[in-house]
């Protein structure tokens, strides 16, 4: 191909590498502890890629509610075996890295924390799109000199891009916005993996042709697209692409990055990385993986949900929704649950479906099955509807509004400015938390303050103020060889008795 065939970008195609946070997150709950990290840490300076993601999304709430661990300590940890290769975090904007919009003076302290502590490129997203929300993470993001990354949820209503709200235009306006406030790059983050291959041609192709700053995409294999739109997307010319090493990818992980090695090699975008460098480190990441097997039961043939392609619904909430009608002995109902979350949506504002609003529409779509339509309405639709989260992208219909706003606290009246607007400060409280814990830092207040209760509760068990759950201390190896003994010997004495008979 030509370089204009190539998008006019005959440069070689950076990757970032997100085996280490996304992948351990869609593939194992988030359950990978740091030490298993190290040995795929020290080889990543060699391997040449953009960045790495080590931090952010649900990293925060799963190391310190059930690994025992302090989350401000595995990017330092991780740094002392990775010295050069820059660390990224996934940032949900204003909601941080919880499920809420916390007051300006915990974003802010925050993102200087997560600075010192060695994040260097932050992919700042919000759920909405409502860039109002980037404002106070992204003056301190610029004042720490590091990387502010503008991310665009991508979403649809239709089965490919388009349609009266999630449309080029759209898209391209919310890069305009995103430059305008000076991001340094600007990625599509195409959560639940439904962007089409020719699609992401175009959408990349016009945002190069209007964007001087660089374009990234990000997608999930969860439909079994995403490697064709990752090439579509080179030859459009993107600049940097998502992948994790084979054995943490595909499913609802993200490309593997070693079949994309080969397909570009030797063309004007060949990625220049080594490909036998990566398949040791995936080799180091097939001896420490059975520890976390527990995490991954496939349940059926298929390593993707072609029904993605249909309902649109992120992996990570399909899961959700399993566990939620499982309590309710409703599973049979998911079907009714999946036809109601594309009601639900358009009712609550057409929310791109990605952390919290996924778990908003979803808990609600629940509710509207079993109960009735809104009536039961969760505190966070409430708080959407209100407009707590921002502006969604169509309006809430009136009449749901009405009914879900009836006796809510904070009036009926839906506010329109920036929502942190309305918070108050929340700093204070969160060190009175911790202030009679011996040794607690401003790093364990920051975890009281984005968890008030379990962020402080792992403080006290930090601090050994209470004793660590067993449940915390995980499986090792050991353990795993004990299980498969004892579930061979059981086999064994299975087929003897039964060949007694």
């Amino acid at each position: 191909m030509s370089e204009k065939e190539w998008g006019g970008n005959p440069t070689p195609l950076k990757v970032m590498d997100l085996t280490l946070r996304d992948g351990t997150q869609s593939l194992f709950a988030t359950r990978m502890r740091t030490e298993d990290m190290i040995p795929v840490a020290e080889r990543l300076d060699e391997a040449g890629f953009w960045a790495a993601e080590v931090w952010g999304g649900a990293t925060f709430d799963s190391m310190s509610r059930f690994l025992g661990e302090d989350p401000w300590e595995r990017p330092r940890t991780l740094r002392k075996y990775c010295k050069n290769t820059p660390f990224s975090m996934l940032l949900r904007g204003q909601n941080l890295v919880g499920y809420r919009n916390y007051a300006d003076d915990v974003a802010k302290e925050f993102v200087d924390l997560s600075c010192e502590a060695g994040i260097n490129v932050f992919r700042t997203f919000d759920a909405l799109n409502d860039y109002r929300n980037f404002e106070a993470v992204v003056e301190r993001i610029k004042a720490n000199g590091q990387h502010f990354q503008g991310t665009i949820c991508y979403s649809l209503t239709e089965r490919r891009m388009g349609g009266e709200v999630f449309n080029l235009e759209y898209y391209l306006d919310k890069a305009r916005q995103l430059e305008e406030m000076g991001a340094d790059s600007i990625c599509v983050k195409d959560m639940a993996g439904i962007i089409a291959p020719y699609d992401a041609y175009t959408l990349i192709k016009a945002l190069k042709e209007r964007c001087k700053a660089p374009i990234h995409l990000h997608s999930h294999y969860t439909s079994g697209m995403a490697s064709m739109s990752m090439l579509k997307a080179a030859e459009a010319g993107v600049d940097i692409i998502d992948c994790c090493l084979a054995p943490f990818a595909l499913r609802t992980s993200h490309p593997a990055v070693e079949p994309i090695i080969v397909a570009l090699e030797g063309t004007p975008r060949d990625t220049g990385l080594d490909l036998k460098l990566m398949l040791e480190m995936g080799g180091e990441l097939e001896k420490i993986a059975p520890k976390y097997r527990d995490y991954w039961m496939p349940n059926k043939m298929s390593p993707i949900d072609t029904g993605v392609l249909v309902h649109q619904v992120p992996g990570g909430m399909i899961s959700n929704l399993v566990s939620q009608l499982k309590e309710a002995k409703a599973l049979h109902r998911l079907p009714e649950v999946y036809k109601e979350v594309a009601f639900t949506r358009a009712e609550l504002g057409t929310p791109p479906l990605v952390t919290p609003t996924s778990q908003i529409v979803g808990v609600q779509a629940v509710l509207n099955v079993l109960f009735g339509k809104y009536k039961l309405v969760t505190n966070e639709v409430k708080g959407l509807a209100y407009g707590l989260y921002g502006q969604t992208p169509t309006e809430v219909y009136p009449e749901v509004r009405k009914k879900v706003l009836k006796g809510y606290a904070r009036g009926q009246e839906p506010i329109t400015c920036r929502p942190a607007d309305i918070l108050e400060p929340e700093l204070e409280e969160a060190k009175a938390r911790v202030k009679d814990i011996p040794g607690a830092d401003k790093f364990d207040v920051m975890t009281a303050a984005i968890y008030d209760i379990t962020g402080t509760q792992f403080v006290k068990i930090k601090r050994g103020v209470e004793p660590m759950p067993a449940a915390m201390k995980g499986k090792s190896l050991e353990d795993i060889k004990e299980e498969d003994a004892a579930l061979e010997e059981c086999l064994k004495q299975l087929k003897a008795k039964k060949a007694g008979k």
